[in-house]
């Protein structure tokens, strides 16, 4: 029998049946914002936010507007805040928060921006802009096909590589900054996430990497971390190289991980974090992953977690760039027997 339930208890607000009645389920909650039941409850008690009311028979509802502050808080955490900074705050604060966020992004895409054309590489916007554009208001206009075609049809036109580096890693800036302003609702994300990631696995599918390519990488999340187009990004530039590549997808267990490594012969597993990760998630899960892996097997992670570039792991590579993937496969090449 589960323990009872600590938090206080809400006013009860009638729940009729037709689907017009007010209030939202915890479960409808947890699928519209991602937010697992367990964090909203934990919330409720430590921050006295969301704190719901209570149908006839004592279940948990959500306002409209818990649920609407709910999803910028989502924002904002998949943005790198953590939760005591933005729980509980008010709407408003939430949405000058957002364009905040927004605004740095944006300053950070133009500093790399710049660091590629001094480095000699084609710029993020330069001339794929018009096609960034052209994908975001095929996704605002929720044209499944369009989007579809034009991505394909740049593919074609770029190359694999300038595709993921000019076309697809800004347009993930802007659909994210677009979504964290509330411009664009999650399952507006969902589906360009969708579309991308059926052109990148055709392309990949297309390289005809054999199965006695080398080396072996497995790419996978932690169960904390369900954000997978970055993965499927560094999948393509380890396909580009000729690496037999085995994704496991997104939220895979640590010890899952492991057998998946001995199963599949991998030389290399490579993870992706984003920045709303837990760092001691992280960290603590890195350190058993180390553990459970003969010590000739690499660890390779990337992505927009700070914990990264703050601590040094043992045993684990930190990759800062896509462009990293290469002279890092260099090094591992050259000290194979």
């Amino acid at each position: 029998m589960p323990p009872p339930d600590p938090s206080p208890p809400g006013p009860v607000i009638p729940c009729p049946a037709d689907v017009s009645a007010p209030g939202f389920t915890i479960a409808a909650v947890e699928r519209d914002t991602g937010l697992s039941k367990d964090t909203l409850r934990v919330w409720e008690r430590r921050y006295r936010f969301p704190l719901p009311g209570r149908d006839a028979h004592g279940e948990r509802l959500y306002s409209r507007e818990q649920l609407e502050q709910l999803r910028l808080i989502k924002r904002l955490l998949d943005a790198g805040h953590r939760p005591g900074q933005v729980v509980g705050l008010p709407h408003a604060e939430l949405q000058a928060l957002g364009r905040q966020a927004g605004g740095n992004r944006q300053r950070l895409q133009g500093q790399r921006s710049k660091a590629a054309v001094a480095a000699g590489d084609a710029p993020a916007g330069g001339a794929a802009a018009p096609r960034i554009q052209a994908c975001f208001e095929l996704v605002k206009r929720h044209d499944a096909l369009g989007l579809r075609r034009t991505l394909a049809a740049a593919l074609q036109a770029l190359g694999l590589a300038s595709f993921v580096s000019t076309l697809v890693a800004p347009l993930n800036t802007l659909i994210g900054d677009a979504w964290m302003e509330g411009q664009l609702e999650i399952f507006e994300e969902h589906f360009y996430t969708e579309s991308v990631t059926a052109v990148l696995r055709q392309g990949i599918s297309s390289l005809g990497v054999g199965a006695a390519a080398s080396p072996r990488v497995l790419l996978t999340t932690f169960p904390q971390e369900s954000h997978g187009l970055g993965l499927l990004m560094a999948e393509t530039f380890l396909a580009l190289q000729g690496c037999n590549c085995l994704s496991l997808g997104v939220q895979t267990p640590v010890p899952e991980i492991a057998r998946a490594v001995l199963a599949h012969g991998a030389r290399i597993v490579v993870l992706s974090f984003s920045a709303s990760l837990n760092p001691k998630d992280v960290t603590q899960g890195l350190g058993d992953l180390r553990g459970l892996l003969p010590s000739a097997v690499e660890i390779w992670t990337g992505g927009a977690c700070p914990v990264l570039q703050r601590r040094s792991l043992p045993g684990v590579h930190v990759l800062d760039s896509f462009a990293a993937i290469e002279p890092e496969l260099q090094r591992w090449r050259r000290a194979q027997p």
